[in-house]
């Protein structure tokens, strides 16, 4: 069964962190808050993290449209091609924030997560649970969302429920608060001009 731990953005305690960390070190999958949506997490260089997230979703590894959370702009700059001046200072000016780009990716992802397609969906999250793990991690996570099946609401935003879902399913589920229900502005700014692909949370900052 998961673990189930409160962790409150103000009151982060770096042991817990570690915790977590060191299970996420070793393939392990935990359910945690972002600055939008909560999301399924691994770590993105753990061989086979990605296939059980797959699994778990019921999707083939290039339908399954996993995302990876980094630290910052630096950080997210290790995995993609050369950004280009225009687009870097949108991203500088709206990073961290909850906004997902799909950018041109390099060989530093993972060979599956380039698997018929040249780019991928990357993200600076602004919440403090989130990149306190990343950052103890010492390197980006791998992400997908996580879905109700409820015809209403599209996420599930409320930790317990959360839990009841996926309990059986990964090693930690994180409570930080109830999430959103709105999932992040996606921004394709793989070609020149960067084109909007979902309007979302962060909308209202371009």
């Amino acid at each position: 069964m998961s673990e189930f731990i409160e962790i409150r953005p103000h009151n982060i305690n770096s042991k817990t962190i570690l915790e977590i960390v060191q299970v996420l070190r070793k393939g392990g999958l935990a359910i945690i808050p972002t600055d939008s949506i909560y999301a399924i997490v691994g770590d993105l260089h753990h061989r086979g993290v990605m296939e059980k997230i797959c699994k778990l979703l019921d999707k083939k590894p290039n339908k399954a449209n996993l995302s990876i959370l980094c630290k910052d702009l630096s950080n997210l700059s290790e995995y993609t091609s050369p950004i280009s001046n225009p687009t870097y200072k949108v991203m500088n000016r709206v990073l961290p924030g909850p906004f997902t780009f799909i950018l041109k990716a390099n060989n530093n992802v993972p060979k599956i997560f380039r698997q018929n397609k040249k780019t991928i969906g990357i993200r600076v999250p602004d919440n403090a649970i989130c990149q306190a793990l990343i950052a103890e991690l010492g390197n980006p996570l791998v992400c997908s969302s996580i879905h109700s099946e409820d015809e209403i609401q599209e996420y599930l935003t409320e930790p317990e429920e959360i839990f009841e879902v996926w309990q059986n399913k990964v090693d930690y589920i994180i409570d930080g608060e109830a999430g959103q229900n709105v999932g992040t502005t996606v921004l394709d700014a793989s070609e020149d001009e960067i084109e909007l692909v979902r309007e979302g949370l962060g909308i209202d900052q371009l």
